[in-house]
């Protein structure tokens, strides 16, 4: 009977033959912390007056390969406000959000896009709340920052590329 369901495991099991391939992985090692920074230039003067917030955001996303199979994901996150009035900075809050990442059988632009796109995404919420936090710890009202669509920016960035290789090959 073992040597019947050996036979129908090698013959009728497509994952049988699969065995050679390198195992998908795909692990969240570590999240933190990497740089952080709050800055109030004009206070107290800002809490004498009416909160008029214009915000300005700034978003950049970076990874690098640490070892084998390991990655580091960093997304910056800067949000500067101002009153919108006057334009005098109300603060500055910034912060680096990283992770470290353990990711195998993932390679090419499958995994440029993973590093690009999909580890943002998982990272994004941890520095969505440390700013907000810092804002907080600031004595300004809390600062939601939208959600992100990593995607879309991962796919407007490859768009550029492509479109800049072509122009270079015009010329």
């Amino acid at each position: 009977m073992a040597e019947e369901n050996n036979q129908n495991a090698a013959a009728g099991n497509p994952a049988a033959g699969q065995q050679d391939k390198p195992q998908l992985q795909f692990s969240v090692q570590r999240i933190y912390v990497k740089d952080i920074s709050f800055e109030a230039p004009n206070s107290p003067a800002v809490f004498q007056q009416p909160f008029k917030p214009k915000v300005g955001l700034d978003l950049n996303t970076s990874s690098r390969q640490v070892g084998e199979g390991l990655y580091e994901v960093v997304i910056k996150v800067t949000a500067q406000v101002t009153h919108s009035e006057e334009g005098t900075t109300s603060f500055l809050a910034e912060i680096e959000q990283a992770g470290l990442f353990r990711i195998a059988g993932i390679e090419g632009a499958q995994l440029e896009h993973t590093l690009g796109a999909f580890c943002p995404n998982v990272l994004f919420p941890y520095a969505r709340e440390c700013i907000d936090n810092l804002v907080n710890r600031g004595g300004f009202p809390p600062l939601m920052l939208a959600p992100v669509n990593f995607e879309a920016i991962y796919a407007q960035k490859k768009k550029r590329e492509a479109e800049q290789a072509q122009a270079q090959a015009t010329q």
